[in-house]
């Protein structure tokens, strides 16, 4: 096992994470304890429930009402693309593309 402080750690935590799920065993000092890193499964139900308080049953009638709703939509006409919505939106004006000039020196306090 590859024991490290927190600071070690947080210095190249996406290093040691890329290692442990790849199976190493990492561990990090908190304390009086070592703490590991490992990769833990979750299942898509387990989201939907701590996330957004729903029930598998609740998020499967919440995807059929959907889909019945954009059916209906497409079949009405009244379905439009993000293209179609994106061109009625006023756009921000964009920025100069001149290129700044480098720094020369610091400035003097």
């Amino acid at each position: 096992m590859q024991i490290l402080t927190v600071t070690a750690a947080r210095a190249r935590l996406g290093h040691w994470l890329a290692r442990a799920v790849r199976g190493e065993e990492i561990g990090v000092v908190v304390g009086a304890q070592i703490v590991a890193l490992r990769p833990v499964p979750i299942q898509a139900a387990d989201c939907l429930e701590a996330e957004y308080g729903l029930t598998r049953a609740e998020a499967d009638r919440a995807v059929a009402a959907i889909k019945a709703e954009t059916q209906r939509a497409k079949a009405a006409g009244s379905l439009r693309s993000l293209d179609e919505i994106a061109a009625t939106l006023p756009h921000a004006p964009r920025r100069s593309r001149k290129k700044r000039r480098p720094r020369t020196g610091r400035a003097q306090a």
